[in-house]
């Protein structure tokens, strides 16, 4: 049975596109992982090797047209690996989505329809907790939420929770969890990062991953390669925790 995660905080910069990248590329040497670029800006897909001015079928399609099917979009990158871009259309999705009456479920109803096999699909969505992030939520199973460890971590944790409360409750995905908080930046040598993660763990007993995504230079420097941490460090303290990661959520 496909496992549908989003990747979801209210803050920017904490991590989710690199995580759903390493994740799903870890996944994908185990199983069948689609990804999903729900972001303007779309920085998974340029991660990946594409251009978002350059994508005549994207996940804009799929919200926008009823009669695009997940076939036509996807986008196959590697054995056991296939993506759905963003494009720089996913600008005005918002707007058109409410404007237009388009239905917010959309995202949702392809994926359960659709006879491509996945195991894992992985939802990148935009930073905020707007439209396109909901209507990432409403599609998915899970929530994975990461969280810089720093003075703001709580704050976009609780925002996060808040509205998969209000999605499983009054827009019809009642099944919606959050499978975890994910600590990410994390370094044993600062004086707040044990103590952030402490107060997550305080919070949130049973929520948040064993795993903690260290601040790794070898994360930032990967992008600037056309890679993965994965694959650009493979044995890099970041990497490793990744491949911590994805065993964590498939032992579930």
């Amino acid at each position: 049975m496909t496992r549908i995660l989003a990747i979801a905080n209210q803050k920017g910069g904490v991590g989710k596109t690199t995580t759903a990248l390493n994740l799903g590329l870890m996944l994908a040497s185990k199983c069948r992982v689609l990804l999903i670029d729900l972001d303007p800006q779309a920085s998974l897909t340029a991660c990946l090797g594409l251009d978002p001015y350059r994508q005549e079928r994207s996940s804009y399609s799929l919200l926008m047209y009823d009669k695009m099917t997940l076939a036509r979009v996807l986008r196959p990158l590697r054995p056991g690996l296939a993506l759905i871009p963003g494009s720089v259309d996913l600008q005005t999705a918002s707007i058109k989505l409410l404007q237009e009456n388009h239905s917010l479920g959309r995202l949702r109803m392809v994926l359960r329809d659709s006879r491509v096999p996945f195991d894992y699909v992985l939802i990148d969505t935009p930073p905020g907790l707007n439209v396109l992030t909901v209507t990432g939520l409403l599609a998915a199973d899970e929530v994975i939420i990461p969280a810089q460890c720093n003075h703001t971590a709580i704050l976009g944790v609780r925002a996060v929770q808040d509205v998969t409360f209000r999605i499983r409750e009054n827009m019809g995905n009642p099944d919606l969890k959050v499978r975890g908080v994910l600590p990410t930046f994390y370094d044993d040598d600062a004086l707040y990062s044990p103590q952030i993660l402490a107060e997550l763990q305080a919070l949130l007993p049973g929520q948040v991953f064993k795993v903690r995504i260290p601040y790794d230079v070898n994360v930032a420097d990967a992008p600037h390669t056309g890679k993965a941490v994965v694959d650009y460090a493979p044995q890099s303290p970041g990497a490793v925790a990744y491949r911590q990661l994805a065993d964590e959520i498939v032992v579930d």
